[in-house]
């Protein structure tokens, strides 16, 4: 007892007492639960983030706004099916800009939705028709004329041919001068070539020896 009253004076004391307090608060603080309000704004940065500890399930509904996704973020691969329906999108918010180029299909469009409004002039070119309704279709028409003379010959015929690879879809004729009182047209008919088609117009007509006359056939020729 007396060995440690020999030892025992006030710096010795101070620092045991010290050493003491220091180990106690080391226990206390491990033992301490850090809480919400321990920790001050901005105190948390992202440096202080290990890797993938902010998972989906600590994010509140809605807690990531528009403001927060970066250009480009979002893209279609992080999209899933049926998740963007039109009443989520605002108005002007899909532009021709931001769709890619192939990215609407034939399976993306309604039913009827594309109308004959949203189609440009000539759009609808001959080899977006079927075979069948296009071979239906009367295609590049011109007219062809034959005039016979004019006199007072009794019986007159005249032909009016269409050009090559052109058929003939019509008919007429024409009195010269124009006395059709005078003249008995006969004969108004499409001509038949050795191959089936018609390629010219005939007109025939019989006159008197009285007065001068004459006939003019024409053809409506097309391409068929």
């Amino acid at each position: 007892m007396k060995l440690i009253k020999r030892h025992l004076n006030p710096a010795t004391v101070i620092s045991c007492i010290a050493l003491f307090v220091a180990l106690g608060g080391a226990a206390y603080a491990a033992k301490t639960v850090v809480r919400t309000q321990n920790i001050v704004n901005g105190a948390v940065t992202t440096a202080k983030l290990r890797n993938g500890a902010v998972t989906t399930a600590k994010l509140r509904n809605r807690a990531v706004t528009t403001a927060k996704l970066g250009n480009g973020a979002v893209g279609t691969g992080q999209l899933g099916d049926g998740s963007v329906r039109s009443g989520q999108l605002g108005g002007q918010v899909v532009t021709e800009a931001k769709i890619k180029n192939s990215a609407v299909t034939t399976n993306k469009l309604g039913a009827e939705s594309v109308a004959t409004g949203k189609l440009s002039n000539e759009a609808v070119t001959a080899a977006k028709l079927s075979a069948g309704f296009y071979g239906q279709l009367v295609k590049d028409v011109s007219y062809a004329s034959e005039t016979t003379a004019t006199n007072k010959t009794d019986h007159k015929s005249v032909t009016a041919t269409c050009p090559a690879g052109k058929e003939a879809i019509g008919g007429g004729y024409r009195v010269i001068p124009g006395e059709i009182s005078i003249v008995g047209v006969t004969e108004s008919y499409p001509v038949t070539n050795g191959e089936g088609k018609r390629t010219a117009w005939t007109v025939a007509g019989d006159g008197t020896e009285e007065k001068t006359w004459g006939l003019e056939a024409h053809a409506v020729c097309a391409e068929l």
